[in-house]
Parts: structure tokens; sequence; C-alpha cells
């Protein structure tokens, strides 16, 4: 051993240069951190003991994160030869390894700031998600962002850091050690790896109770992995469940009316239903259009003083308006899922996206189908993004996406689909083929416009594409409306319902679990020959739809739906919508948010407004909510395990 090289060189040996590298991680780690804590100054709680938590655990995550991700370097440093480990070779390969981690490192940096800005949380599914679709996700930021600069940029970053860090890392290099040495180096920190692998997971952050905290306290790459681990979560090991007698008779007692009889009294937990609705049954079409991201605070008639959806505003004056309408997650797939199923949602990944156990469900597609209806999906993307081909196809929809609309009828085309335009275009053309076959129809369009990069035709509106989120919510009510006014000249028009939704709101992050607000979205129901004008402000959410559009049409049918039809609502669920995200699963009743948490965990708040969560309540002192709650939830984790809704089976 040199003598140049410091006493404790001894004991680390050839391992200096791996915690030199760890300690450039957790420089980067804190960077990174502080950074998205300037970002979100105003959302975070600063006392001592958050800042302390976060800072503490912040460390736990970036070291056991780095202790992963370094298990390769371990068993290098360990097993490799002294006469390899000092040859020139060697060491030029460690300098390039040494180079292009940084890089990673750096690119991890940028890529946590961009999904920052989307989400305003670490890596988490979503993330997982956009690996999965690399091509539009990466188009997605080619148009957002100066990738190509940013990249550029990187490299003479990199290099700088790693030069200055060269001096140390050659003398490490030409450090001797014996077999017995680095066997204890290296054993320790695979001791050290196995440990945390076995007693660290994410319930560590979870204690905060201000969610800005909670993320700045994670590590996004430790994030990211996780996620891979919980992609779904089985709800009887990690929720809160009540016994299945009382959780049978909760549920029927929320459904119940003096419209349905159940069809398997004898079978706890089966909400199998016969419907009967009075009256005649109308043949009447259905268009449904999700719209992408359009939080209700965009419009006007929630409130919003900037005329981005004059169109909108005017139609809800002339329509079935519901003023406390909830999506159920903050995701697309979250969205399709509980319109087409009507059913809560399940922990971890939405049923759209579970391949394989996607398919055979009582939909309202199928339902319609059965009685005689085209039933199409229609959407501005490629549907195998997110599985959307494969779970329409199995639940009773033909599908029309993006590579079917001719590329002479496209005018416009981003990372995500055509423009909306286009999509209205490619809709009235379906409807008009499906007249000619003298078939009713039912349509669910799911836009793609109001999305980033928020790009969309020139010359459309007074907000120049790509100029942000306002444009492209101005060019969906501009969309809309050139639709509306068109089919206005068809013959169909007078016997077609227009349902005007979105998919979920433009941002999900708040400062609590589950922020209300960031649920709130736009539902309106418009035909004027057969809706009369009203204002709804009874609380409901994106699972209540299918059961009112069935309503509308005076349709009778058997129903494993857990959503009630909002114009004929029995008073038991006054004031409910249920609401998600991954992990938590919420429902708001009255002022109360109830949630239920991994390790059957169960938080309550009481909500002073719909935009913010002021104070905890006892939870002792709310009892019924939270059966509720755990009822609606528990049960349908039951319908799907043992695939009690399969459409298929109750067919027979």
């Amino acid at each position: 051993m040199s003598s140049g090289v410091p006493f404790i060189s001894h004991y680390l040996n050839r391992y200096q240069s791996y915690f030199i590298l760890y300690t450039l991680f957790l420089l980067i780690s804190f960077i990174t951190r502080l950074g998205l804590t300037i970002w979100s100054f105003s959302e975070i709680d600063f006392s001592f003991f958050n800042i302390l938590f976060i800072i503490l655990t912040g460390w736990l995550y970036d070291t056991v994160f780095f202790l992963y991700a370094s298990i390769p370097l371990i068993f290098v440093y360990w097993l490799v030869h002294e006469k390899i480990w000092h040859s020139r070779i060697f060491n030029g390969l460690i300098t390039l390894w040494f180079i292009i981690t940084i890089y990673i490192l750096c690119f991890i940096v940028v890529s946590e700031f961009i999904f920052w800005d989307e989400f305003q949380v670490r890596f988490n599914f979503i993330s997982v998600d956009y690996l999965v679709y690399r091509k539009e996700v990466m188009d997605n930021i080619n148009e957002s962002y100066p990738v190509l600069l940013i990249l550029s940029l990187m490299v003479p970053v990199s290099l700088l850091i790693a030069a200055g860090f060269r001096r140390v890392i050659n003398k490490t290099l030409n450090v001797s050690s014996k077999i017995i040495q680095r066997t204890g180096v290296a054993l320790t920190l695979l001791l050290l790896t196995l440990l945390a692998y076995n007693f660290v997971d994410q319930s560590q952050f979870h204690s905060l109770s201000n969610n800005y905290n909670r993320q700045l306290a994670a590590n996004g790459p430790y994030q990211f992995f996780a996620a891979f681990r919980n992609n779904q979560l089985d709800y009887d090991y990690f929720y809160k469940k009540i016994d299945k007698q009382l959780a049978d008779k909760v549920i029927r007692d929320s459904l119940d009316n003096q419209y349905s009889s159940y069809l398997h009294p004898e079978e706890p937990m089966n909400i199998g239903r016969y419907i009967d609705n009075p009256g005649t049954e109308k043949k009447l079409n259905v268009i449904l259009i999700s719209i992408e991201s359009l939080s209700a605070t965009y419009l006007g008639a929630y409130g919003s003083k900037e005329k981005l959806t004059p169109f909108m505003d005017k139609l809800a004056q002339e329509s079935l308006f519901f003023t406390d309408f909830y999506a159920t997650g903050t995701r697309t797939t979250r969205g399709l899922e509980a319109i087409t199923l009507s059913i809560p949602p399940t922990p971890g990944r939405s049923i759209v996206k579970r391949i394989g156990s996607e398919g055979d469900m009582w939909s309202l597609g199928n339902v319609l189908k059965s009685k005689g209806y085209q039933t199409t999906f229609i959407y501005g993307g490629r549907g195998y993004f997110d599985n959307m081909n494969s779970f329409f196809l199995k639940n009773g929809y033909d599908i029309v996406d993006q590579t079917d609309i001719p590329d002479k009828e496209v005018k416009f085309s981003n990372a995500w689909g055509v423009s909306d335009e286009d999509l209205y275009e490619e809709t009235i053309k379906q409807a008009d083929k499906a007249v000619k076959k003298n078939t009713p129809f039912f349509f669910h369009i799911m836009t793609t416009s109001n999305h980033r990069p928020y790009t969309y035709p020139d010359n459309k509106i007074d907000i120049p594409s790509g100029d942000g989120r306002y444009g492209a919510v101005k060019y969906t009510d501009f969309a809309l409306k050139r639709f509306i006014n068109r089919v206005k000249t068809r013959p169909w028009f007078k016997d077609t319902i227009f349902v005007i939704t979105a998919d979920h709101c433009a941002g999900s992050a708040g400062k609590v679990d589950l922020p209300v607000g960031r649920y709130h979205i736009p539902f309106m129901i418009y035909g004027p020959k057969h809706i009369q004008q009203n204002v709804i402000t009874k609380r409901y959410s994106q699972i209540d739809i299918a059961p009112t559009i069935l309503g509308l049409l005076n349709m009778d049918y058997n129903s494993w739906f857990f959503g009630q039809d909002m114009l004929k609502d029995n008073g038991n669920n006054k004031q409910l919508a249920l609401i998600s995200n991954y992990q938590y699963l919420g429902m708001y009743l009255n002022k109360l948010v109830t949630i239920l948490k991994p390790k059957k965990e169960v938080d309550q708040y009481l909500t002073q407004s719909k935009l913010s969560i002021k104070s905890q309540v006892a939870s002792s002192e709310q009892q019924m909510d939270i059966n509720k709650t755990i009822a609606y939830y528990q049960t349908a984790a039951y319908l799907l395990k043992n695939h009690v809704n399969s459409w298929s089976r109750n067919q027979k």
C-alpha cells in the first residue's frame, strides 16, 4: 500500500471510489430536493420537524436506492483480480463508467424536474407507464422541451464533474488490497442492502400530513422501481376490511331503490340487480365525450374568470348541468374504467391496463350492444397506448383510433394524436354510417388536444399553439362548438344525446392525500329535444354515468354497476363521490373525506371547501362513513377477484 494513501484506505481499500460516488449521489439528490422545494415553496410546511424529517428520510431513501443500484459495482470491486484492477484498460473502463454514471445522474435530475412540472410528484406508476409507451412520451417531451439542447449541455457538465474527481479516482485505482479486506467491505454493503430490502419501503415518509413534504422526502429513482413492486395491490391483504355480511348490507342499502331488485339476494357481496326503468324504451343515439384533463376550474360555468370556454358555458345553460361532479382518479384509464364499468377504483393499476384480466366485464358497451346498438370507442390517439384497444374490444366495443383515420383527412396531429377537430370529423363519418344501417349508436369519444405539449391547428383561437394549457382549453372549447354546430345539420341530431365530461383533472397534486378540488370535473347532458335544462347540485362521480345514460333511455337491464341513476337518486348516497389515486381509496361524503390506505390504515378529513382540507376529525365519530367506504372498495375488489361481474357468466 502506498504511503500517500490515507490510513482509512486500509479498511475501505479499493471501495474508496465507491464511497466517493455515493457522496456525489447524495449531493446531486440534495440539489434536486432543494430545487423542487424552491419550485413548490408556497405548498410546503416549513416546521423544524418537517424539514428535519425531509432531510433524514431523504438521506435514507437516497442511500437505499444507491445500495440497490450499486450491487453490480460491489461485486466488481470485490472480485476483480489485482492484476486486472491495476491494468490500463480497466483504469480506462472505470473512468468511462464513472463519466457515464454522472451523465445518467444528470439525466435523472432533468427527468425529475420535467416529471414534477407535469404531475407535482416524484416518479411513480405514471413514470413506469411512460417507459412502456416510449414513442408517445418521447414525442410529447420533444415537442414540449428543448431536449437536444438539454442532452447536449449535460455532456460538458458530466465531463467537468468527472474531471473534478479524476485525481481521487486514480488514487483508489492504485490501491492494493487483499481479497479478505475486500470481502469484509463487500459483505457489509450487501448486508445493508438486504436489510434495506426487508425493512425500508414507501411507508417511511407517510407520517407527514403534507403531500408535498412527503414527495420531497422521497427519492425519485427509488419511487420508480417501487412502482414495479406495487403494480397491483391485493385489497384483502393491504386494506382494512369489515365483516362480509356487514359489507353486503351497507352496499345493498346504498344501491337499493324502487327501480331495482336483487338477482342473487342469498349471495353476499353480489350486487347484481334487475333495473326496471319506467316508460317506453327510447332508441336514442348517445355521444359521450370525455375530454382530456379538463378541470372544472377552467369553465366559466364553474366560476372561472378567464373566459376560456364561452361555448361550454353557454351549453351548460341549455343542458342538464351538474355542479358537483368528480373524477374517480388521476389518469385517463381511471376515467375510462369508471365510465365504462361503473366500478370503484381498485388499488394499483387501472383495470384497463391489467393485461389478461381486463375483459369480459359488465360494461356500458356490452349492455347497449345487447340492445342492438353499435357501440364504438373513438380515440384521437393510438389505441394500443395504455392497453385501451384490448380493454374496449373485450368489453363490447368496436375501435376507431388514429390509425383508422386516413392521413389525407388529418389536418393536424401531435405526439398524442389527431386534433379534436379531426376526431370530431371522424365521429360524424361514423355516425352517418350507422344511420345508413338504421342502427342506433353509442360512441364514447376520448380527445387528446388538451394535453401537453398543448399544440393545435393555427389560426383557430387567439392564443398561439403550444403556448400552454389555457390555449389548449380554449381550443378544446372551439372544437366542441364546431362539432355541435356541424351535427345540428345532420338528421340524426334531433335523436341524439350528448354527454360531456372529462377523464380527469389537469393536475392531481395537493397538500393532502386526496385533495378533492383536484378531482372536480365538468359534467353536462345536452339534447334539446329530449333533455330539459336543469341544474343538479348533488354530488356524484364518474361511476354514476352509465346508469344515468341507461335511465335516460328508459332501458330495463341487469346490472352489476356500483353507480346510480343520478336522475332517480334514492337519497341514500346524497353528496357522495368516490375518488382515489394508486394507493389511497377515498369517499367524499357530505363534508368528510374518508381515505383507506395500505397497511389497513384509515384517515378522515373534514373539508371546508372543494379546494382544501382544513382539519382532521376523530374517525371514531364517523364509523358509518368508514363502513360505507370500506363496503364499496371491499365489494369491488371481491367482484373483480371472483369474476362476479363477468359478462359471459351472467348471460348464461
